[in-house]
């Protein structure tokens, strides 16, 4: 009869662990949570001290009843959730709902699910971290209090079923602020001129850039420019004025973090960040591997660090040593910086547990997705132990009379960690013939290439770089990146085209009432801030109530201001001249989930509806029919014609009135100027005053 008890989250874990303990140990998964604030209520006591009021998540009777029958027979209970704030908060909610008091229990915590991490644990069992346990209360309940008052506001003012949150409206900011900065950058005109010189003895060309002159950089920026340029260099002798080789170190990259697995998955495999944590999870807990059984093949999944153990080090080494050759072994372990930020250390970075469980030998035991994440993990992890990519690059100064180019080649001399983590396919590139090149190499003007170049505005957001940017702010948590994206594309605050994020017109309503009335709440260093005093309160500096303390009096007078000063924006139905085909009505507007429709206000007896297509009073460049505001099947706004599909003009920003000047193309609006839409125009005016943009409307 086992004798001991050990509580794991998840079944899959039960069932990897229980193969390593033994007849004397009973291993049995609480499934997650077992206790939570109430979804019904605030569920914190405001007048009490913040006291929070746990109850029983519903449906955990039975799991409950189960455990505790298995504790009364058991003589020893180990609590053995997931070693981080979120595990350690789990096996506390279960000490106080099993009543473990008096009872022999322990807390033990394992890295990665293999047999000797497990064993080791044990013998290191120890106490329950209040700690970590407040830091999560804390974390917990001020998302509570946000979320609870927040949303009401939401739904009173723009629709019901919208919610706010800590870090969820900060990540809606960055989204907004981003397409802001799309939407008013303009582009700036640049020319490169590229020299097709003529080497004796080789057929291709050498191709050398124009950089400047002899007093240093010469950036063209129009054609008229690059004109006169080319006439200055008519008759100019070409000759080598030295040859430059040098070498050059790529290093090795550090192995996963959460964030940068996240960022990497996204990236190379096209996996939401939601879809990487779920398979990532799954090769945590275990997957049976034939002659083996069930295998925890990588280690916890949810870390800020990038340490290794001494052990896993030099296990990897030997593996390179004997795969590779002695060249290829790193000769120091890397380590991020982190004197500028906390780091949560408490474990080590994302790392295969095994070596010789090469990605190719268990290809036929996994999912297609388990093994491209594996191999991504396996491949990286290998590579961070490599000796650094070794490149030649030899340049090449060339002078044409007081003007100045260059060439340039690269070539991999020894490919190190490349040969295992080459993601990029990076090879050797430029002129191959540069070698052969010296100061006494005659070179003959075959012809110049000139290019006309706008500059590009920032990139929307990706799952991947909005990962990034969380971390290098500060926000949220290895745990948090995933929920916090799935969240507001959820909500359809944000919708995800070809990767990309963008917001959508009821993301852009929220992220305006939040700025408006909840400044602090959407503030990056505000936020930032949090997270820091988050960390405090594990590393036990300060109490974690202290921390909810300082923050509610501002925020519930912000919560108060919201429901007076904010009764004005509410969003009523505006009634169009749009008539119900079904019982002559006059249609209204309303907002639904993916932003504003049109419906019959006879509701429910008429139950009639129809796309809202809101007129920006332009006329189509192409056709003269009206232009109107639409939007893409997930949301995202556009400007087409109204007589689509039998006129297919279609803009991503708003088209003026305004004809260019220079070409005769419709203009688009930038902020306050006005930008040619023909892009290899470039022109750009000043915005007419408001009047004039009327007339011309008018007109």
């Amino acid at each position: 009869m086992p004798k001991n008890l050990v509580i794991v989250e998840s079944p899959a874990k039960a069932k990897t662990i229980k193969k390593f303990l033994g007849k004397n140990y009973e291993v049995m998964a609480s499934n997650g949570h077992v206790r939570d604030l109430p979804k019904s209520t605030l569920g914190v006591d405001i007048e009490n001290d913040f006291e929070p009021k746990y109850i029983t998540i519903r449906g955990k009777g039975e799991v409950l009843a189960a455990l505790r029958k298995a504790v009364k027979k058991a003589d020893k209970v180990y609590l053995a959730t997931d070693p981080d704030r979120e595990g350690e908060a789990i096996s506390w909610h279960l000490y106080h709902a099993l009543k473990l008091e008096n009872k022999k229990c322990s807390r033990i915590t394992f890295n990665e699910i293999t047999k000797s991490a497990v064993k080791d644990s044990i013998k290191h069992a120890r106490e329950i971290d209040m700690d970590l346990v407040d830091a999560q209360q804390a974390r917990r309940v001020l998302d509570r209090i946000v979320g609870y008052q927040i949303s009401p506001i939401l739904w009173a003012k723009i629709k019901r079923g919208l919610s706010a949150g800590r870090v969820q409206s900060v990540a809606l900011r960055l989204i907004c602020d981003r397409e802001e900065e799309i939407n008013l950058f303009i582009p700036q005109e640049y020319w490169t001129l590229t020299a097709l010189l003529d080497v004796k003895g080789s057929r291709k060309p050498l191709e050398a850039k124009f950089v400047g002159n002899q007093d240093g950089k010469v950036e063209i920026h129009s054609r008229e420019e690059m004109d006169e340029l080319l006439e200055h260099l008519k008759g100019k002798e070409f000759q080598v004025d030295g040859v430059k080789v040098s070498e050059r170190l790529k290093k090795n990259p550090l192995p996963f973090t959460t964030s940068t697995l996240q960022q990497d998955a996204s990236s190379k495999l096209n996996f939401a960040t939601q879809k990487t944590m779920r398979i990532a999870q799954q090769l945590y807990e275990g997957v049976d591997i034939k002659g083996k059984g069930t295998v925890g093949l990588i280690t916890y999944l949810r870390t800020d660090s990038t340490r290794i153990s001494e052990e896993a080090d030099a296990s990897a080494k030997e593996y390179i040593r004997e795969h590779y050759g002695e060249q290829y072994v790193g000769k120091a372990s890397q380590a991020k910086k982190n004197d500028d930020k906390k780091v949560q250390d408490a474990h080590e970075a994302i790392r295969p547990t095994d070596m010789s469980l090469s990605p190719a030998s268990i290809k036929e035991q996994l999912s297609r997705d388990q093994f491209r994440l594996y191999q991504l993990i396996w491949n990286r992890f290998t590579a961070s132990r490599m000796a650094p990519a070794r490149y030649e690059n030899t340049s090449v100064k060339i002078s044409a009379g007081e003007y100045r180019f260059t060439a340039s080649a690269s070539k991999i001399a020894f490919d190190g960690f490349l040969s295992v983590y080459n993601i990029n396919n990076e090879k050797s590139e430029g002129n191959g013939m540069i070698k052969s090149i010296d100061e006494e190499t005659e070179l003959k003007l075959n012809d110049f290439e000139s290019k006309q170049h706008f500059t590009q505005p920032p990139a929307h957001y990706t799952e991947a770089s909005l990962v990034r940017t969380l971390e290098e702010l500060g926000i949220g948590r290895p745990s948090t990146y995933a929920p916090t994206i799935s969240t507001i594309v959820a909500r359809r605050y944000v919708v995800k085209e070809k990767k990309n994020l963008y917001v959508t017109e009821l993301g852009e309503a929220v992220n305006n009432m939040m700025k408006k009335a909840f400044p602090s709440i959407v503030d990056v260093n505000f936020t930032a801030m949090m997270e820091g005093l988050l960390d405090m309160v594990e590393e036990g500096k300060v109490r974690w109530k202290s921390v909810i303390e300082n923050f509610y009096p501002d925020f519930e007078i912000a919560v108060k201001n919201a429901e007076k000063e904010l009764e004005k924006v509410k969003i009523e139905d505006e009634v169009t001249d749009v008539i119900c085909d079904q019982c002559g009505r006059h249609m209204v507007v309303k907002y639904g989930p993916y932003g504003k429709f049109l419906a019959c206000p006879g509701f429910p007896e008429c139950r009639n509806t129809k796309p809202h297509f809101e007129k920006v009073g332009v006329p189509c460049p192409l056709c003269g029919g009206e232009v109107v505001l639409k939007k893409t099947k997930k949301g995202r706004k556009y400007y087409g014609c109204e007589n689509n599909p039998e006129c297919e003009f279609i803009s991503w920003q708003k088209p003026s009135t305004v004809k260019c000047e220079k070409c005769g193309s419709y203009m688009i609006e930038k902020g306050k100027k006005l930008v040619c839409s023909n892009k290899e125009c470039g022109h750009v005016c000043k915005m007419p005053e408001e009047t004039e943009q009327k007339k011309a409307s008018a007109n």
